[in-house]
């Protein structure tokens, strides 16, 4: 079966994540780990992408980013691999694949989903039992999304800086969404919808993604569909 295309538009989040294959490591050091935000800083500044959360984990990363062109996100995600699999193989004495295939997204409304994405991403480390607090974990973007730590590689969406009129205010009304772990249904919303390549939102926003990307965006019902019946012989 061909794969599904993957759906992107020109200012629309996306929500990101890319595994290690088998869900093998792919990160063994903070020098890893220096060495894929460094190539991630490079190709989306040359690919016009804004990274607006992210976390490195021991076998995945997770990206909340927003693209000036249809293809920046695609383009960016394949120079960003296809660099760090060359310094891991490298560097290890290793060959062969450390992703697993193409990595997986989806569209992000931003007045319902985009602020509770970034809570799922930062909080990744907490989820996994590797820190109490997201505080505590140093390669996400919350140090600098909550606490004020300065980074080049972060660019601030339209609806954190709604946030507050400064940055305290930002901060400590972004601190008050980590009062409460992403859990249930919303857990599992954006789960399905990265891991399926769907759009997280309302119908009109999935109609209005549809229709700039020509891509179906929801999951189909399995099985034939409503009124099927199998033609009898002598008759088409």
């Amino acid at each position: 079966m061909p794969r599904k295309p993957r759906a992107s538009a020109a200012g629309v989040p996306e929500h990101i994540i890319q595994r290690g294959n088998n869900r093998q490591v792919t990160f063994t050091s903070e020098e890893d780990m220096k060495a894929y935000v460094t190539w991630l800083k490079e190709y989306a500044k040359k690919y016009e992408v804004n990274i607006h959360a992210w976390v490195l984990m021991t076998n995945h990363v997770h990206l909340l980013c927003t693209p000036m062109t249809a293809t920046g996100i695609s383009q960016m995600m394949q120079s960003l691999g296809r660099m760090y699999v060359m310094y891991f193989n490298k560097t290890y004495l290793r060959s062969g694949t450390l992703w697993e295939g193409r990595y997986r997204s989806c569209l992000v409304q931003e007045e319902t989903y985009l602020l509770q994405v970034y809570r799922y991403i930062e909080l990744n480390p907490v989820r996994a039992g590797m820190v109490a607090d997201p505080a505590d974990y140093t390669w996400s973007s919350y140090q600098c999304n909550a606490l004020g730590k300065k980074s080049d590689l972060l660019s601030a969406h339209p609806l954190y800086l709604a946030l507050g009129s400064s940055k305290v205010k930002r901060q400590e009304s972004y601190l008050d969404l980590f009062k409460y772990h992403v859990e249930g249904k919303l857990l599992d919303d954006i789960r399905q919808a990265t891991n399926k390549g769907l759009a997280l939102g309302n119908e009109h926003f999935i109609a209005d993604v549809e229709a700039v990307t020509g891509k179906r965006l929801v999951e189909g019902k399995r099985g034939r569909r409503v009124g099927w019946r199998k033609p009898k012989e002598g008759k088409s």
